[in-house]
């Protein structure tokens, strides 16, 4: 299997919370970075936010100027997708968690993408071999699962499909160390390593707040005091998003069993679009912050 000599550009498909995260450290790692989203209001507040990250990072000493000034420049928001992975090595997928929907996304890529260049999809538990057969290169299909915020968090699943070569997995190792990331090598399975832990104790904390054991608050707090968690079950969903772990724990469900059937109550709050931080309400209320 012929690699790419080189990885000088990667595209990324999805301009949201993660799209965006993933954006900023393949710029920021010196690499070209076309951008791509449906929605050109979005793919503006994405650059913006991207923009604001780096001074952030210039402020904290974490970047030089000249990198955070390099990075802008290999941002490159674009709302066509053949434009976006037209010369791409590696394309990385963050667009939201719907089988459907991201092997429709690899299907245009691959019609569009250079031959040589390897695909990622950032998936936090979906199938790689499923999304991997949808496309005309499953050997050089892997998963990417990044964390957010990603340019701050260090860890990197990547995630091997029933058919991704070692070469491919070698250059997307590569690349994320590049990216100033901590990899660690996965093989499929539902719900990989961390969201399939975090899906248990993030339903556990709702059930225990259904039942009246303790308020959301003291549930966290136990948590980060008692257990060296760093955030909270109620604070981390709410900054994943309620929908994003309800799909997660739908589809773990469906194909690890009852111990992940979703919490009323979190699907009760998804109904009535508590979505956590990025509506301005979930388990927490952000719209009087």
């Amino acid at each position: 299997m012929t690699m790419p000599a080189e990885i000088r550009t990667v595209a990324v498909l999805g301009a949201g919370t993660m799209g965006l995260g993933i954006a900023h450290v393949a710029a920021a790692a010196g690499y070209r970075t076309p951008l791509f989203d449906l929605d050109d209001a979005i793919l503006g507040r994405a650059v913006e936010r991207i923009g604001k990250n780096l001074d952030k990072g210039v402020e904290l000493g974490k970047l030089d100027r000249a990198t955070a000034q390099r990075a802008r420049e290999l941002l490159l928001p674009t709302l066509d997708v053949p434009q976006a992975v037209a010369e791409a090595d590696l394309v990385v997928e963050a667009v939201p968690e719907s089988m459907v929907l991201k092997v429709d996304t690899f299907r245009r890529v691959v019609a569009a993408c250079p031959p040589h260049a390897l695909l990622a999809s950032n998936t936090s538990g979906l199938s790689i071999t499923e999304m991997a057969a949808a496309t005309d290169r499953p050997e050089r299909f892997a998963g990417m699962h990044f964390f957010n915020p990603v340019h701050v968090m260090k860890l990197l699943e990547l995630v091997r499909g029933l058919e991704t070569s070692e070469e491919t997995l070698a250059a997307l190792r590569a690349v994320g160390e590049r990216m100033g990331k901590e990899v660690v090598l996965v093989n499929e399975s539902p719900g990989f390593v961390t969201s399939r832990i975090n899906a248990l104790i993030g339903n556990e904390a709702f059930r225990m707040l259904e039942t009246g054991v303790a308020s959301a608050l003291d549930i966290d707090k136990a948590l980060k005091l008692g257990l060296n968690h760093p955030m909270g079950p109620f604070e981390l969903v709410d900054l994943v998003g309620l929908d994003t772990r309800l799909a997660i724990l739908e589809y773990l469900h469906r194909t690890l069993g009852e111990r992940f059937r979703p919490s009323p109550l979190l699907v009760q709050y998804v109904k009535a679009g508590r979505l956590g931080k990025k509506s301005g309400r979930g388990v927490y209320d952000y719209e009087e912050r």
